[in-house]
Formats: structure tokens, C-alpha cells, sequence
């Protein structure tokens, strides 16, 4: 049997959503070993002179436990 957890990461990035929960799993697997998936829970953008400046994800990141 296999112990996992679940952790809640913020990230964003000027790119897109899909590079923001690229960002989040690349920062989290520098501290956390064993990542198995990444759930995106929330999307969401701040707005600049009429344009999106800044794609934000909320994602929960689950890894197994040793």
C-alpha cells in the first residue's frame, strides 16, 4: 500500500496556464521527491492595459510518501 499527499501551490507565468502548472511542478519537485500528479484547481489572470498580463494557477500536487 502506498502513502500519498497532498499539497496546494500557487504559480503563475506570462505564458499561459498550461506553463504556470509547469512552473508549479518544476518548483515543487526541486523539495518534493516522488510527485505522481498535478491537479489544477483553479485558473485565474490579472488584466493590463486591456490585455492578460499574467496567468495564475492554484493546482494540488500529489507524491508518494516513503
Amino acid at each position: 500500500m502506498s502513502i500519498l499527499k497532498v499539497i496546494e501551490i500557487l504559480a503563475n507565468s506570462n505564458q499561459g496556464w498550461e506553463d504556470a502548472a509547469k512552473n508549479a511542478v518544476e518548483q515543487a519537485s526541486k523539495t518534493v521527491k516522488n510527485i505522481r500528479s498535478v491537479y489544477i484547481n483553479e485558473q485565474s489572470a490579472t488584466v493590463k492595459d486591456g490585455k492578460i498580463d499574467n496567468y495564475r494557477v492554484n493546482v494540488k500536487i500529489t507524491f508518494e510518501v516513503n
